[in-house]
């Protein structure tokens, strides 16, 4: 994700307000520069500013929503021509089906994000990689037609398979290097899909057709490097096909062959004959007529970044072939993204409006994190009088009805945990900020991490933590069928924390409902998210979300109007989350929107600390 530098109060000094808005026009100027580069493949200024003006009116244009990005091992020459005739008769005899989102390829490895101000370092990934490999590629790699009822494609055999898997396992672990993105290449056998997901009755006919198909042709292969947009990967793709001048305020614009990306489930809102679609060329959202559009290939509307071509026969230097775009020294690179950040400046500098933010943070080190489940045992004596047998055991634990059993499956901080949390705190007053409410997950873990950023904070105004079981983790997740037996307020209050007794969560502890569906999940928080909001919306100070990891993404998405993530990526994601991370989003109150910013607490690292035993070691 892409965030806003923290400029605001980094000295013992703040600077007047107008210089703090000057500073941060001009960083979101650089953050929206490196969008319009990343977009258009850092071809040139030029285009990446028209970009700009195109998007002038697009909602998402400040939305740190960074591009995805796959390598294809793609042929040219005749091998490529005969490929593409197949494509077309294929489409022509037997309609669409799956294979016709992209073109003729095998894939090196998935797609995956990367941040804008990156992107140069995955042409450099890319180059690095296959200057290690130009004499292992060759021009005629052996591929075997494998065909069944919902598949027709070319099979790699292993010789060659295992060179490009090579090639793709290295340029994983540059961009891994350099840029800290994690790149998966393809486990399976590599393949090159002819057709998938076609109709039964048509599988002979694609079967003739493949067949015609003289695999062993001489062929230059190339490494390409695509991006695309992450929002619009389950949407399908159409071209215009005329002009359509707008009748109303809710109508989109259409030039011949401009794109749109129309998502099939939003159409029952549409009447007959018209479709809502959002445009490639501008980012708006608007109705558009169904006649005067087409269906084409997703990858229509991707970017094709750099490509690598492989000339093992020639024996030729590798170069890094740049089709159409000029390569630029590094100045020049340099003066390209100035040109755009210094024009977006101009852009936002006259009216900021005035900002609030809300900051989602996770919860502290958690005892059992440290030492493992059975950290109670350790600490009980045989009368079941708490002692502590580590310093980073609590100090003492708050009485709860169901006794110390009820920590286990909800946990309290570590000593080190408590020390987090303060530190933040404290991070957070250092920064001048005012948090007018907090909210925390039901969690004893996430109560306490409020309770000492609050401390921390020393705010003349005591808060109360408003507790809201919406934000509760993920309940598939958590060990018992049932979920945790939550402290209650009273016994909150009597453990010495402030908790709002009157606050009316929007979600129930009653109502978590146990190993709950990933959809669940994300609803529960979209709505637990819009309740805080409206419960908020005549606060002008910042608000304070304390829940999980999951936290982190799960309601900053809706708050940026993103879709969920897929819940595989989400739990990969979740899983490197660290103790008191945070994420800030910046209200625009004018436009009624939100956008991601730099945090204005840096990052808490620090690295393991064993046991030790004098008796053992020294």
């Amino acid at each position: 994700m892409h965030a806003l530098p923290s400029i605001v109060g980094v000295t013992a000094s703040f600077p007047d307000r107008f210089q703090v808005e000057e500073r941060i026009a001009f960083q979101q100027g650089v953050c929206v520069g490196q969008k319009a580069l990343a977009a258009t493949g850092r071809r040139s200024a030029e285009e990446a500013v028209n970009w700009l003006r195109s998007h002038h009116n697009d909602p998402s244009l400040d939305d740190p929503i960074p591009q995805e990005y796959a390598v294809y091992l793609c042929p040219s020459g005749p091998l490529a021509t005969r490929l593409q005739d197949f494509w077309t008769a294929s489409q022509r005899q037997c309609s669409r089906n799956r294979a016709h989102e992209s073109f003729p390829h095998v894939t090196l490895c998935d797609f995956f994000t990367c941040e804008d101000q990156k992107v140069e370092a995955l042409y450099e990934a890319l180059k690095k990689a296959g200057d290690c490999f130009v004499s292992g590629i060759p021009t005629v790699i052996s591929l075997s037609l494998h065909s069944s009822d919902s598949y027709i494609g070319f099979f790699i055999n292993d010789g060659p398979a295992e060179v490009l898997k090579c090639f793709a396992r290295a340029f994983a672990t540059e961009v891994s290097i350099l840029t800290g993105c994690q790149v998966k290449v393809p486990r399976k056998q590599l393949h090159m899909t002819l057709a998938h997901k076609f109709n039964p009755h048509h599988q002979w006919t694609l079967e003739q057709l493949a067949k015609s198909i003289s695999p062993s042709q001489t062929c230059q292969w190339t490494a390409d490097l695509y991006s695309r947009d992450m929002r619009f990967v389950n949407y399908k793709t159409l071209r215009a096909l005329y002009q359509y001048r707008p009748q109303n305020c809710d109508e989109l614009l259409l030039n011949p062959s401009d794109l749109v990306y129309v998502d099939p489930s939003q159409q029952s809102e549409a009447s007959d004959g018209w479709m809502i679609a959002t445009s490639h060329q501008t980012g708006c959202t608007g109705l558009v007529p169904q006649n005067y559009l087409e269906r084409v290939s997703e990858a229509e509307a991707w970017v094709k970044q750099r490509s690598y071509a492989f000339t093992p026969v020639q024996r030729v230097s590798p170069s890094l072939q740049w089709d159409t775009i000029p390569r630029t020294n590094l100045a020049e690179k340099q003066l390209i993204t100035n040109s755009v950040s210094k024009t977006l400046h101009l852009q936002l500098t006259p009216s900021l409006p005035a900002r609030r933010r809300l900051l989602v943070v996770r919860h502290g080190e958690r005892v059992d994190q440290v030492f493992g489940k059975s950290w109670i045992q350790r600490c009980l004596t045989a009368d079941g009088r708490y002692t502590r047998p580590d310093l980073n055991f609590p100090l003492s634990l708050p009485g709860r009805s169901e006794g110390c059993k009820g920590f286990e499956l909800d946990p309290p901080l570590s000593s080190c945990g408590t020390f987090q949390s303060r530190l933040v705190g404290e991070t957070l007053q250092e920064q001048g900020l005012t948090i007018d409410s907090v909210y925390s997950a039901p969690a004893l873990r996430c109560i306490q991490t409020a309770h000492h950023i609050l401390q921390g904070l020393q705010q003349p105004k005591k808060l109360a933590i408003r507790l809201e079981p919406g934000l509760f983790e993920w309940t598939k997740w958590e060990l018992s069928k049932d979920t945790p037996p939550f402290m209650s307020v009273s016994e909150l209050r009597d453990a010495g924390y402030s908790v709002d007794g009157d606050y009316q969560p929007c979600v129930a502890v009653s109502a978590l409902v146990a190993s709950e569906s990933y959809a669940e999940f994300m609803t529960r928080c979209s709505a637990a998210m819009e309740s805080i909001l409206r419960n908020c919306d005549h606060n002008t100070g910042d608000i304070l979300i304390v829940g999980h990891g999951s936290a982190l993404d799960a309601l900053t998405r809706p708050l940026l109007r993103l879709p969920p993530k897929d819940s595989a990526d989400f739990a990969q994601m979740v899983r490197k989350v660290p103790s008191l991370a945070m994420c800030c989003c910046v209200e625009n109150k004018d436009e009624g929107s939100w956008q991601m910013a730099e945090p204005p607490v840096k990052a808490l690292t620090h690295g393991s600390n064993s046991a030790f035993h004098w008796k053992t070691i020294i």
